[in-house]
């Protein structure tokens, strides 16, 4: 559907103000954007549109021209007017690189899971089924969801630095679509035994603590890195950063931990610190890359904070997940 010239963004509001828009009715005018260059995004875009319209929803897809952002893709689709919520489909890169148009557009979004990870959906509990996925953002009540920031990048999941970096610098686009989730597994063991400990000082909470690790991760969300978790406890939605270091000294302890990250108790170990706080600043003697949602997208010194209820999504309530 092509924006009416001169139209104005339905509801618009200033990006990063913190406000959002009234609550929408159970179901409305959807503007859909499907990223087609996601894992399944390509064949699954006439299903996604067909989903959200047999849900009941009035669905209107916009097909962005090469090279718009995923950000400027919303802000264009709205210009048509009278939409009351945003549908993204795609994995974790393309809702992390529609933040700064979610935001700008101050509307509740959907989400329907085309990725190769899809770690945000599973955090909220939304299903990866195309028609279940669709019942959840005609029929659900908006939530809120907190944000992420490293150094001005908003992010949904986690923010990293160390392995987890330099595992996104490896694992190529083209890789992520041909293997799945396979990809991350492939790529991790052929860079596990070059990983070497490096020094980084942790600012937060009134404390500087230097220390050597791995990697170190600040994460909003719940899942990442295909099904790895953050914390055991950590939601999208608790208000907190929670904060993990890998002070590991050899790649075989960090194989041992692998059981432990899946269900997010690592925290348990000796050489693992982690902990809870809503700012952090990370210092590295050289800069070092970070990963946000797995784009490199800033590097170290690394201020981060959290944006509490930044956004509001179609997810199942707390406990219906």
């Amino acid at each position: 559907m092509q924006p009416a010239a001169g139209s104005a963004v339905a509801t618009p509001q200033q990006a990063g103000a913190g406000t959002i828009a009234p609550d929408t009715p159970p179901a409305g005018r959807a503007l859909l954007i499907v990223n087609r260059k996601a894992r399944s995004g390509a064949e699954q875009a006439e299903a996604a549109a067909a989903a959200l319209r047999g849900a009941g929803l009035d669905a209107h897809p916009f097909d962005p021209p090469d090279g718009m952002s995923c950000a400027d893709s919303v802000t264009t689709g709205l210009a048509a007017g009278g939409f009351d919520r945003v549908v993204i489909g795609g994995g974790d890169g393309t809702l992390n690189a529609a933040i700064p148009g979610l935001l700008k557009a101050g509307l509740p979004f959907g989400i329907l899971p085309l990725g190769t990870a899809n770690d945000l959906a599973r955090s909220l509990g939304i299903p990866f089924e195309l028609d279940a996925a669709a019942q959840v953002i005609a029929t659900a009540a908006p939530r809120p969801v907190d944000l992420g920031e490293v150094n001005g990048h908003c992010y949904f999941n986690v923010a990293s630095i160390g392995f987890s970096a330099e595992l996104a610098s490896e694992l190529k686009a083209e890789a992520k679509k041909r293997w799945g989730k396979l990809g991350y597994g492939v790529a991790a063991l052929g860079l596990l035994r070059r990983a070497r400990p490096f020094t980084v000082t942790l600012v937060h909470d009134g404390r500087v603590e230097r220390v050597r690790t791995i990697q170190v991760s600040v994460g909003n969300g719940r899942h990442y890195g295909g099904g790895m978790t953050v914390s055991e406890d950590a939601r999208p939605d608790d208000g907190l950063l929670d904060v993990y270091s890998l002070e590991v000294t050899h790649w075989w302890r960090l194989v041992a931990l692998l059981p432990w990250l899946r269900r997010g108790t690592h925290g348990s170990w000796r050489d693992v610190r982690a902990f809870r706080t809503t700012e952090l600043e990370l210092r590295t003697r050289k800069p070092r890359p970070v990963n946000t949602d797995g784009e490199l997208t800033t590097h170290t010194p690394a201020a981060f904070r959290l944006r509490p209820a930044a956004l509001r999504v179609f997810a199942p309530a707390e406990g219906e997940e």
